[in-house]
């Protein structure tokens, strides 16, 4: 049986003709050196690390880090990578940083953005499945898996609940897994393994489907959890989702589920085309959390729903489509003077990029102004070489009014139109958008340390590493930015000639009528207020707390329509002339019925 050393040896290209722990040009390091460290000491012998600080070009950047970034992401696998010690088998951690900030947590989304299109890595997907599976059936605060706990973001890397407070739900996870999923039943279905896909991976598949399929018009905590409200990165894997869903579903007889997954898919696909602003000209990431709405958030929906086969496509926001190319241009230039390591780098070229303008997160106690993150410097160069991918494959490029401000960064007097590839100006285009992509890496390039290591960000005003170290998620974005410089194309998802339909259809999932009677006494001019977990509550809002009737007082009391099969949590409030007190605590706690009604009865604490 091959080693870990083996394993973390082969995804770096290093063969296994040596011993890794004797090698004597790297037993210098001291202190007594990791593996991931002997593993990198020995890359550098062979060949395949130089100085990642300043590379030639994104070629040479993507050479000597694409073998660092598979063993950094590797390292981060339970339960015998180097940096996941006590991780069950097929955990994925985010970072082993356990202060300021602490990732040693495993979150659903980040996995499953994670196994990139690597066969190696790919094969790390049975262990995945398992540990994911697992994680299904853990109860946790958001509920169980068939009342609302699918919507969990993270769990303790034991694979048991994280208990304490966080941002849920976070409806992007069971999206993105089972996208991830899906790849691995069409991998297995076209090796004729049929029973596999049926027996062991549908079931797990469909439960996370059947949550997306019922909660998607529901608010989540966008994937920097911190904004509740509708979240484009959201919605778009949503969809995603359901449409390869449901065509693995129709494959595997499963119709009902397909007709289901395809009438949800287009309720999502007629909601996507909400999100565009058309007078600032880009998607605005986030319904709520008052900020510009100009977000990362948008670069990494597009790079994850891409779809060559459906070309240029906006409704889909295809990454070459004008709305993402304007998109894009509208999100880095809100970067170019906000980091001073920015400054002096003229208009039409690549800069360091963060979430967005507003973020003030640096992964320390005090909040100060935001860095730029690695993840979302690849995701525009991954953007970019998608859409060139993409225009090769179809044959021309077109401009248009949305799309015009975006070109003329390289070419000031380019008309709206069609541009064919055999056309000069179809390849100096194509060559202007590539040397801009580059820039991009480069920026990343310039700002790696020597080692190769990826952090979350790196300093706004040195470009030195900061906030959690290894960052899976770094390591993963670096990959897949790679893949498409190497013209490595995925699999088609089903966003090829899709029609938005002319009236969107709401669709509130199933709900239960739930009673709330609490026996408060007050003084003549008080009321009692309702307020708790989810949308129909208010979400813990005092402001917009539920007022209950008095009718049949000591009684106040309120009945509403609430997601059905939901853990909910929910307090009462006292208000008087403008004071707020509120029930003392623990939270009141119950789960909403699958259908019908229910009363609950409480005494004011």
């Amino acid at each position: 049986m091959p080693t870990l050393d083996y394993h973390l040896a082969y995804a770096t290209g290093i063969t296994s003709d040596f011993s890794i722990n004797s090698d004597p040009r790297c037993t210098h390091i001291r202190p007594k050196p990791s593996l991931k460290k002997r593993l990198l000491c020995l890359a550098g012998i062979f060949g395949l690390i130089g100085t990642i600080t300043q590379p030639e070009s994104a070629s040479t950047y993507f050479k000597t880090e694409t073998p660092i970034a598979k063993a950094g992401l590797l390292a981060n696998i339970g339960p015998n990578g180097v940096d996941s010690s006590g991780a069950k088998s097929g955990i994925v951690i985010a970072s082993p940083n356990i202060n300021d900030p602490n990732y040693l947590n495993t979150w659903v989304r980040d996995s499953s953005v994670t196994s990139g299109r690597d066969p190696y890595l790919f094969g790390q997907i049975v262990n995945f499945t398992a540990a994911e599976a697992e994680l299904q059936q853990t109860t946790n605060p958001s509920g169980t898996v068939f009342t609302g706990g699918l919507g969990e973001p993270k769990f303790d890397i034991d694979g048991t609940a994280f208990t304490g407070s966080w941002g849920r739900p976070q409806r992007d996870g069971p999206a993105l897994r089972s996208t991830t999923w899906i790849a691995y039943a069409n991998w297995l279905l076209r090796l004729g393994n049929h029973t596999i896909v049926a027996d062991v991976l549908w079931p797990v598949i469909k439960l996370d489907l059947d949550y997306v399929a019922t909660w998607w018009n529901q608010t989540t905590f966008d994937l920097w959890e911190e904004v509740r409200s509708s979240s484009f990165f959201t919605s778009a894997v949503q969809h995603r989702a359901l449409r390869e869903g449901a065509a693995l579903a129709a494959q595997l007889g499963q119709n009902t589920s397909a007709d289901t997954y395809t009438t949800q898919a287009t309720n999502i696909l007629c909601f996507l085309q909400s999100y565009w602003n058309p007078t600032g000209g880009y998607i605005t990431a986030n319904t709520g959390g008052g900020r510009s709405g100009k977000d990362s958030n948008t670069i990494l929906a597009s790079i994850h729903t891409w779809d060559i086969d459906a070309g240029c496509d906006a409704a889909t926001f295809q990454p070459c489509s004008d709305k993402a190319l304007s998109n894009l241009k509208v999100y880095v230039d809100s970067f170019r003077s906000l980091y001073p390591i920015n400054q002096g780098i003229s208009a039409s070229s690549a800069v360091a990029v963060g979430r967005y303008p507003e973020d003030t997160y640096t992964g320390k106690p005090q909040p100060s102004f935001g860095n730029p993150w690695y993840l979302s410097t690849f995701a525009v160069a991954e953007q970019l070489y998608d859409a060139i991918l993409t225009w090769e494959s179809v044959g021309f490029i077109e401009v248009t009014d949305v799309s015009l401000d975006f070109f003329r960064q390289f070419q000031p007097s380019i008309r709206t139109g069609r541009y064919f590839e055999l056309e000069n100006e179809f390849w100096d285009i194509i060559r202007a958008v590539k040397s801009f992509a580059d820039g991009f890496v480069e920026v990343a390039a310039k700002y790696t340390p020597s080692d190769g290591s990826l952090a979350e960000q790196f300093d706004r005003q040195t470009g030195a590493p900061t906030s959690a170290r290894d960052l899976t998620w770094s390591y993963a974005s670096a990959l897949t930015a790679g893949d498409s410089f190497s013209g490595i194309k995925p699999a088609s998802w089903g966003a090829k000639g899709l029609v938005v339909p002319s009236t969107c259809t709401p669709f509130p999932g199933p709900t239960a009528s739930v009673t709330f009677d609490v026996r408060a006494f007050t003084r003549f001019g008080e009321n009692i207020y309702l307020t708790g977990s989810v949308d129909g509550l208010e979400i813990w809002s005092a402001n917009d707390a539920l007022l209950l009737s008095p009718e049949f007082y000591p009684i106040w009391t309120i009945t509403l329509n609430l997601p059905a099969s939901t853990y909910i949590e929910y307090k009462y409030i006292r208000k008087i002339d403008g004071r707020v007190q509120w029930e003392s605590d623990p939270n009141n706690k119950f789960t909403t019925p699958e259908h019908g009604n229910i009363t609950l009865h409480d005494e004011w604490r």
